[in-house]
């Protein structure tokens, strides 16, 4: 892992584990305020935001935040329309982050699943997953490849090393609950 950085992982899923839809789109079914409010406030404190390519050209930069967009494209690590982009079979993560946000700090990690499998293996420090209850999304897109052999996202994170906080309800009404999953101390 990179030292100085911290990866937070933040993905909201459904009863399914599913992120998004057949067509890779966010169902409305998965976006609440409590959440979205929750997901923005964390963007903002971030040094850096990594991406996949889909999400990027699905939601541009509006805000102006230091983006990282992964891409099998990139050559290495390159600047193209204000954000970084990043091929991980030719540079290292620690040599985007050197390069994207020189001073250290927090890196969210929105997804989608193609970059929460990488971060998997990179090693995530912690997880801000949210659900809600009472949702499916019948053929949609499983936050975790593993997750797509029936491992619900929580089996997947405790086999990664990361262990559940307790839940926090963002909105009893509507069933969306956060549980942050935060890397196992060693010992």
């Amino acid at each position: 892992m990179a030292s100085g950085y911290a990866i937070h992982g933040h993905a909201i899923v459904s009863d399914d584990d599913k992120i998004a839809d057949a067509g890779g789109h966010t169902p409305r079914s998965l976006r609440h305020p409590a959440d979205w409010k929750r997901f923005q406030a964390a963007m903002d404190g971030a040094a850096v935001t990594i991406l996949g390519r889909l999400g990027h050209m699905a939601h541009p930069n509006a805000h102006g935040r230091n983006r990282i967009v992964l891409s099998s494209s990139a050559s290495g690590i390159e600047r193209r329309d204000g954000v970084w982009w990043w091929n991980p079979a030719r540079a290292s993560l620690e040599a985007a982050l050197a390069v994207a946000a020189p001073s250290g700090g927090i890196v969210v990690v929105p997804g989608g699943r193609r970059v929460f499998d990488l971060f998997l293996q990179l090693g995530f420090d912690e997880f801000h997953l949210a659900r809600v209850r009472g949702v499916t999304v019948p053929d949609g897109i499983p936050i975790f490849s593993e997750s797509s052999s029936h491992r619900s996202a929580e089996t997947v994170l405790a086999a990664h090393g990361l262990e559940p906080q307790p839940t926090e309800m963002l909105d009893a009404e509507a069933g969306v609950s956060v549980t942050v999953w935060r890397r196992r101390a060693p010992g």
